[in-house]
């Protein structure tokens, strides 16, 4: 058998079972939501569990096609544009401060002890201190979304660069790279695992953040939606809000995880097998 034959028989035998992994995957994601929608949605028809704490799943899509016809867009909106803002300054703020950790020890001595103070500190004890210097307008919304993608994003850039193979300095130094050609050429890429897992840990925390900024003072959003329900006891507008989180930072999350299959793509690693 020739070697292009055994290339086309490989290629055969292979494409179908990556094609066939990649639909129960899908299957098997949406399997959980669906089991506890169609539970969710039997105990309330037949009285198990009071309507007016649990709405069904089909009175909640109700409440969702209702709100997208009276404004929803315009929240759904507003949540997203603060989202992205406070992300991108807090991530971008996170490599600068997070490389100069990495890449010095007395950089390290000097920041990280107060960062690392400063990220016990819950979301919500921020709120106030940010009312009163900030006021009540954007700056405040933004900048603790800032806070809350900051952490993760610089937790996964120092600790990316502090495990990297020490072999692979040793070679760089047997190149006589300098300082910056050695973070550009072999600390950045090592550590870009640990930087990818921090960017999405900090995404999620950016949504976090961003619901905890609107519950406090916003006139739109998604976490005003959810105080005003709160306020009407309105449980199908609090649940058709946490419905649209959950679809937002999944869809945002599912985003960064392509980014980081496609620059990732040259590892050889368990997941590429799995």
């Amino acid at each position: 058998m020739t070697t292009s034959s055994i290339e086309l028989d490989t290629a055969l035998a292979t494409s179908p079972r990556e094609a066939d992994k990649l639909v129960p995957r899908v299957l098997l994601g949406l399997l959980l939501p669906s089991a506890a929608l169609l539970a969710a949605e039997i105990g309330v028809r037949s009285g198990l569990v009071p309507a007016n704490l649990l709405p069904a799943p089909s009175e909640i899509a109700g409440t969702i096609a209702y709100l997208a016809q009276n404004g929803l867009a315009s929240h759904v909106a507003a949540s997203v544009a603060r989202v992205a803002t406070g992300f991108m300054a807090g991530v971008t703020l996170a490599i600068l401060l997070g490389v100069a950790v990495g890449l010095n020890r007395r950089t390290e001595a000097l920041l990280d002890p107060s960062f690392q103070a400063l990220r016990a500190i819950p979301s919500l004890a921020w709120v106030p201190l940010l009312l009163l210097w900030l006021g009540i307008d954007e700056a405040p919304k933004l900048v603790l979304i800032a806070i809350g993608a900051f952490f993760p994003v610089y937790m996964g850039v120092v600790s990316g660069i502090r495990d990297v193979d020490r072999k692979l300095i040793e070679v760089a130094q047997l190149y006589r790279l300098s300082r910056s050609a050695l973070a550009r050429r072999v600390l950045l890429p090592a550590a870009l695992p640990a930087i990818l897992t921090g960017l999405r840990n900090g995404l999620s925390l950016a949504w976090m953040f961003m619901v905890a900024a609107e519950l406090i003072a916003a006139s739109q959003g998604l976490g005003y939606l959810l105080s005003d329900g709160r306020e009407t006891s309105r449980a199908d507008i609090v649940l058709a809000v946490i419905a649209l989180l959950a679809v937002l930072g999944k869809v945002s999350d599912s985003l960064v995880s392509s980014l980081e299959k496609h620059l990732l793509a040259w590892r050889d690693s368990y997941a590429s097998v799995a």
